[in-house]
């Protein structure tokens, strides 16, 4: 008799579907050739959900990338609007357009 689905790969939503589904046909196979690839299967199951544990690894990395870049552009925009305003301050005769050439 066929043993169902472990737990882990019915409530698992990071597996393909595909994947599910053949896991559901091996159970269903002769007991010799269950015994030999429902182990790959859960293998490749394996792989599966640690490569998309990677992917949202990665993704996590670049949305916190973005949002860096996002900060240091905001802050060296304000680096260079004080710089402009400290160099009106201390030089008004350079924005008057009299600067020696």
């Amino acid at each position: 008799m066929a043993r169902p689905l472990p737990v882990e790969w019915r409530k698992d939503q990071q597996l393909p579907e595909d994947l599910i589904k053949l896991r559901d046909h091996l159970d269903k196979l002769p007991l010799p050739l269950r015994n030999e690839l429902i182990p790959l299967c859960d293998r490749v199951g394996h792989f599966a959900r640690l490569q998309n544990r990677l992917v949202r690894i990665a993704q996590d990395a670049v949305d916190q990338l973005q949002l860096d870049i996002k900060y240091l552009l905001f802050d060296l925009e304000a680096t260079r609007r004080e710089r402009d305003q400290l160099r009106s301050y201390l030089f008004p005769a350079e924005q008057e357009g009299d600067e020696p050439e």
